[in-house]
């Protein structure tokens, strides 16, 4: 999901449900009309329009070794495999930057696109499913994305409709699986419910990279998926698994946010900590959403983390109703 303003923005007009708790919806801006605010008659397709906003951002290359390199964007981090025979790629941004990741790809070399890696269900990281299809690929995933992505969701103002049959993953699998790409070996293992309960790393073993999909967001603070069993508790058990995994020399690619290490994640989960224990304080003291938003319980925090991806009443929002 896109970086800046109009991310944020469209964040702030979802409605985030979570054991009955909700966040009531603001409509800012341009925002409001695509989320309904208007008559329906005038209202546009709040999903075509993200799509549309998404595919126009440039795609930005960071090369990471001779085989792996981490694209940025129009959707959640992709990362490629590239090898002489084949290409396994990480995630596949949204529908409309289709023919931009298409020529992307075609450039690192003649070898086919064989595989395509969801590591959640969430349309821009799974979007381009049926493209990959038509392009010859596998689509590997958990079992639980394969699952929800059959299912419908209103999500962040938009509305999903079941994925067609060639939108779906052909392979997948449950605990862990390993596959052998770009002379990497590559192990896929499935994270607990932590932003979704579709989650999984990819961990790139020779070139020591991890792709963490959206359990990191680096520099900012997450969106965390209480419709399909994301949790803060669930992303700090699972930033301290992923902390596991990883070295000092350990490349981490984040869903959204610039390329990391293990110190970035390492704030990343310590601030989720302090954020999470600081809300959990004032809930069990007895106080309403409201007067958590008015304490201001991330306060040291969101100059640093509330200027990305969501506002600081937003997550804090997220983080009192997932507890």
């Amino acid at each position: 999901m896109m970086r800046g303003m109009i991310r944020r923005d469209f964040l702030r007009s979802s409605a985030v449900l979570a054991g009955g708790a909700v966040f009531t919806p603001v409509f800012p801006g341009w925002i409001a009309d695509l989320a309904g605010a208007q008559p329906a008659a005038q209202s546009k397709d709040p999903l075509a329009a993200m799509r549309a906003q998404m595919g126009a951002t440039p795609i930005e290359t960071t090369k990471l070794s001779d085989s792996l390199t981490m694209l940025s964007g129009p959707g959640g981090n992709v990362l490629v495999l590239s090898g002489r025979d084949s290409k396994v790629v990480v995630d596949g941004f949204v529908q409309t930057a289709w023919a931009n990741l298409k020529q992307r790809l075609d450039a690192m070399g003649e070898s086919r696109i064989a595989t395509l890696i969801n590591t959640h269900w969430h349309f821009d990281h799974a979007d381009n499913n049926a493209n990959f299809r038509k392009a010859g690929a596998a689509i590997l995933a958990h079992d639980n994305t394969k699952k929800r992505l059959s299912e419908p969701h209103d999500l962040l103002g938009m509305h999903f409709e079941p994925a067609p049959a060639e939108a779906l993953p052909t392979q997948t699998f449950g605990a862990r699986h390993n596959l052998e790409a770009g002379g990497e070996q590559v192990t896929l293992g499935y994270l607990p419910p932590a932003h979704t309960d579709t989650d999984i790393y990819v961990h790139a073993t020779k070139a020591n990279v991890l792709h963490l999909g959206d359990l990191f967001f680096n520099g900012m603070y997450p969106f965390i998926d209480a419709s399909t069993g994301g949790s803060i508790n669930g992303m700090i058990r699972g930033a301290g698994l992923a902390l596991k995994l990883a070295d000092v020399k350990t490349r981490i690619v984040p869903g959204h946010g610039p390329l990391g290490d293990r110190a970035a994640l390492t704030k990343y989960r310590d601030m989720l900590v302090t954020v999470r224990d600081s809300v959990q304080k004032l809930k069990t003291s007895g106080q309403t959403l409201e007067q958590v938003i008015a304490a201001k319980p991330s306060a040291q925090f969101d100059e640093t983390w509330g200027k990305g991806f969501m506002d600081p009443k937003s997550f804090l929002t997220i983080v009192y109703n997932t507890l």
